[in-house]
């Protein structure tokens, strides 16, 4: 494992990614505006279809770091696990001069500064490790230690390293980040499946901006109209292709499939609302793999996107 610099801040590398630049893989983000929707239900079931379908590499990325849960519905082994590290600024205040350059520069207000008291401190919780501070000081008063924002976990469900997770450490705020190394682990070929955090802030545009194709989970439902909205202007902002998943069917919502027809966006699958797939949901089972039916909505969707 090595350490590299993107921009002005500080990764730790790890060596485990299959990089084979002779094939070129197909990512598929699965998103969805509001939380709750089935977006996770979706993604492993889908994984599971194309793990047992394919003839080729899939791998399920979960990309929601602040909450992943896809491994409570899947059966791996884990394989291995590396920090996430920031680079955090430590001043020594007995070479500081106090010239309030470190303190300018910082955007996210992270250097206190005191000089009548000779009081001069980073809030750790506030710093984004960017190094802009560092690279300013004229007294080379700033020195940097590696302090952990969160993991990356590799596991073993079909393949090596077919199934990956990320987790931010509790405290931390800096979930981009995680989730930005996480996608450098990424297989080079085949199908990698992105589970996204739910919304459209950040963290899902740093997720959706990698994929080829975004697929959307929605709900007949006010909010989840409202919430799909944001996130299809999010989505053609970034340039991608998309389409639906309607999750919870029958519950008869007519202005969400009107936006639908009107914005020209493709619905890939309808899913029923219907007790049995809550219990093996409640259950942890994946309803691919316990319903013919679903299976048959992955294949068509699998079909619908070309992957």
């Amino acid at each position: 494992m090595g350490t590299y610099r993107k921009g002005n801040a500080f990764y730790k590398k790890s060596n485990r990614k299959n990089d084979d630049p002779g094939h070129r893989n197909m990512i598929i983000a699965i998103t969805s505006g509001k939380g709750g929707t089935g977006k996770t239900t979706l993604a492993v079931s889908l994984f599971h279809y194309l793990a047992e379908a394919k003839n080729e590499p899939v791998q399920l990325v979960d990309c929601d770091v602040e909450e992943p849960n896809c491994a409570l519905f899947l059966q791996t082994e884990k394989t291995g696990e590396h920090r996430v590290d920031i680079r955090i600024p430590v001043i020594n205040p007995e070479a500081c001069t106090f010239c309030g350059k470190c303190h300018e520069i910082c955007a996210f207000q992270a250097v206190i500064m005191l000089p009548p008291a000779s009081f001069i401190e980073v809030v750790e919780e506030q710093c984004h490790g960017c190094g802009a501070c560092s690279y300013v000081c004229p007294e080379h008063a700033i020195t940097e230690n590696d302090r952990e924002i969160g993991k990356i976990s590799f596991f073993r469900y079909r393949e090596p390293d077919d199934f990956l997770e990320g987790r931010l450490k509790v405290g931390s705020a800096l979930q981009t980040r995680v989730i930005r190394e996480l996608l450098e682990q990424v297989n080079s070929r085949g199908t990698v499946l992105l589970d996204a955090p739910p919304g459209a802030s950040c963290p899902v545009v740093a997720v959706i901006s990698q994929a080829d194709y975004v697929l959307m989970v929605t709900e007949p439902t006010p909010y989840g109209l409202n919430d799909l909205q944001i996130m299809v202007e999010t989505v053609r902002q970034i340039g991608k292709k998309a389409g639906v998943v309607v999750n919870r069917t029958g519950l008869d919502y007519a202005p969400l499939y009107a936006y639908l027809q009107q914005e020209n966006i493709p619905v890939l699958a309808a899913i029923p609302f219907h007790r049995k797939y809550a219990e093996a949901y409640a259950e942890g089972m994946i309803l691919s793999e316990a319903f013919p039916e679903i299976r048959e909505m992955m294949q068509s969707i699998v079909k619908a996107i070309g992957s």
